[in-house]
């Protein structure tokens, strides 16, 4: 850890611990009201709180060079009452990962909507963190595939790539495609081994493609990487697409795909199919 970053988290740690009063932790006030010079919590009280040596404590908030654990910087986000996104930045200014967050999908799905809707004649989806296919847009039902006319179990995209022939049959360049997909799947997995349902794709999968089967068992590991691709629509015609991938801010686990027409014919034929 810096200097730097040591001298920020001591200005952290001070400024949320004077913003606590001993009320808001559950601590007695004092028995002589107005006597305490110490606006908020004492530097002893924060370090009962948390389990942890006034000695240490004191030197954290002094900027020396110390290491902090992370179970030792959590308990300190306890005692201190930090929100979340608080935590993260205790967290990182003591040189240590993110904390896991457990996101909720359901709040959102409304406004989810509402944004890929805005993008059409755009095709453009939002997947969660295993890949399932969240929220869709028109654009994208009709030019690349219904979700919704997917069985809930199958609504993945993984699974969507590798099993809808329809979907094989428009891709110019299937293939690249297939394992670049697959290679972001592996991914997922490496981050969170043992997770159910990435395990049920991966076991099912295996049972019905052959191609996914032996791709997988290669371990390939890839980022996105930013490309087009071109499809043949029975009934739009050629279309090239430009993809982008984002992430929301406040859901990171969140996955936009958007499907950019790469030229100004390819956004025609897709507006004049989805008026047709």
């Amino acid at each position: 850890m810096s200097k730097n970053h040591r001298a920020e988290l001591a200005d952290f740690l001070k400024a949320h611990r004077s913003r606590l009063r001993p009320a808001d932790v559950g601590l007695p006030g004092d028995l002589l009201p107005g006597r305490r010079r110490t606006p908020g919590l004492r530097r002893e009280e924060v370090a009962e709180l948390a389990g942890v040596s006034l000695t240490w404590y004191t030197w954290l908030e002094q900027g020396r060079k110390i290491a902090a654990s992370p179970q030792v910087v959590d308990a300190l986000a306890r005692a201190l009452r930090l929100e979340p996104v608080q935590h993260r930045q205790l967290r990182r200014l003591a040189g240590l990962a993110d904390p896991v967050v457990k996101y909720q999908v359901g709040d959102e799905i409304s406004r989810l909507q509402r944004m890929v809707d805005a993008l059409c004649p755009t095709p453009a989806v939002v997947h969660d963190a295993r890949l399932d296919f969240v929220v869709w847009n028109t654009a994208f039902s009709r030019i690349r595939t219904d979700p919704a006319a997917l069985p809930p179990e199958r609504r993945n995209l993984l699974w969507w790539m590798y099993t809808d022939e329809r979907n094989r049959a428009m891709m110019r360049r299937w293939e690249p495609a297939a394992r670049a997909i697959l290679s972001q799947f592996r991914v997922l997995l490496g981050n969170s081994p043992g997770d159910p349902r990435l395990t049920q794709v991966v076991s099912e999968l295996s049972a019905a493609s052959a191609e996914f089967r032996t791709w997988w068992l290669e371990y390939p590991v890839q980022d996105f990487r930013p490309t087009t691709i071109g499809i043949d629509h029975p009934e739009a015609g050629p279309i090239d697409l430009e993809l982008f991938q984002l992430r929301p801010v406040e859901n990171p686990e969140l996955l936009l795909v958007v499907q950019l027409p790469a030229t100004d014919d390819d956004r025609e034929r897709i507006r004049a199919y989805l008026n047709a």
